[in-house]
């Protein structure tokens, strides 16, 4: 083995440039050669052999002193996209890439075989992948196929299988209870209904545990439908019951009302995975709301500001430890392993493990479905992360 690609898929999070410096440095003080793979798979799938203007763009090589400070910010410096090779739309491929298009293609074509040859023709040994459980999912196809593979699991929604901790779900909600707390002197001051609706699709955690660090009156969530009804009486008597007039609930962008349907944005075309893209369940709320209490509210959606700028030090030690982790697999000759932190500790479980459906918030143990609120009795014999 002589030469490692490594690329970041799906929407970034904090703590991807610090996994990306450590394999770089862990690689070259073994002898191998790393290289970056740029913009995710689309990176993989673009790149051009017989043009070196692709080549530069769509792939680097990345020596130690390229990463020397990349850490220090969020993001990742490697860019990232949505791209599926197995789903990939004819329009879609630029002009040089038709000779390549199987004939009779239908409008999607599974280009994974143009994935395997570039892969060849760049020398690739073996490939890290950083990222949520789609982009994982398709690396999972890569090992089926044979190839040498290995995943880091991100993403601030903190929902895929096999790990406690995906890189980003720290930092997501230190953002998100930072902005409840900051909010509160605005709507305290107006004795109004703060609605803050934060990121998550399918699983409801990022609002579970926002909620539950900032205190917040109620918190929706993905998994459970919600009575608007019902959820107007509780605020109301929340607002009674404070002495400053106002109450506070978080809501997941994936909510729904009770017979109704998630909200999409007026954009909603469907990534190369299938999503739609989500968002403003929590306005909707808010009219809702306005309109059965007589109380004014005050809508404030988070979304990006969530996975926005450096990450924090429990991102920042958990994306640094996972690169490490890879890496001595990849030294052992161990592949199909994804990273993983289960009850505390470092471990690396099956990278199948991403193939499942996106994990949920543990209702049992956390939440109160009738009153929409976190309930937390005790913590002993639980993981940090209260899985």
């Amino acid at each position: 083995m002589k030469r490692v690609a490594i690329l970041t898929g799906g929407g970034d999070v904090p703590g991807l440039n610090a996994s990306i410096k450590i394999v770089v440095r862990r690689l070259a003080a073994i002898g191998l050669e790393t290289v970056g793979v740029r913009r995710g798979y689309e990176g993989l799938l673009y790149y051009d052999p017989d043009s070196p203007d692709f080549h530069k763009e769509h792939v680097r090589p990345l020596a130690p002193d390229d990463v020397r400070t990349v850490d220090r910010t969020g993001g990742t410096f490697l860019h990232s996209s949505r791209m599926n090779p197995a789903k990939v739309k004819k329009a879609s491929l630029p002009d040089f890439f038709q000779p390549r298009i199987p004939a009779g293609a239908g409008e999607t074509i599974d280009l994974t075989s143009v994935i395997l040859e570039n892969l060849a023709s760049l020398k690739i040994d073996a490939l890290i992948v950083i990222g949520g459980d789609d982009t994982l999912g398709y690396a999972c196809r890569l090992h089926h196929e044979g190839f040498p593979v290995l995943g880091i699991p991100k993403t601030m929604d903190n929902d895929v299988y096999g790990t406690d901790y995906c890189i980003g779900f720290s930092t997501a909600i230190t953002r998100a209870v930072d902005a409840i707390q900051k909010l509160r002197t605005t709507i305290g001051s107006h004795e109004r209904i703060g609605i803050v609706e934060l990121f998550g699709r399918y699983s409801g955690e990022t609002s579970l545990f926002s909620a539950y660090l900032a205190d917040a009156d109620r918190a929706v969530i993905a998994e459970v439908p919600f009575d608007i009804e019902r959820l107007a009486g509780l605020l109301t008597k929340d607002m009674r019951s404070n002495p400053s007039r106002y109450a506070m609930m978080t809501i997941s962008e994936g909510a729904r009302e009770i017979e109704g349907e998630v909200v999409q944005t007026e954009r909603t075309i469907k990534d190369p995975y299938g999503h739609k893209r989500l968002g403003g369940i929590g306005s909707i709320v808010a009219e809702k709301l306005e309109r059965i209490t007589g109380q004014r509210t005050a809508y404030y959606q988070v979304s990006y500001m969530m996975r926005a700028g450096e990450p924090d030090i429990l991102d920042l030690m958990v994306a640094k430890n996972f690169a490490r982790n890879a890496v001595v697999l990849l030294k052992r000759g161990e592949f199909g392993r994804m990273m993983a932190l289960q009850d505390g500790q470092y471990t690396h479980v099956p990278l199948t493990e991403a193939e499942k459906s996106p994990r949920h918030a543990n209702l049992d143990l956390l939440y109160d479905s009738e009153s929409y609120v976190p309930v937390v009795d005790h913590v002993f014999n639980l993981p940090m992360f209260l899985r």
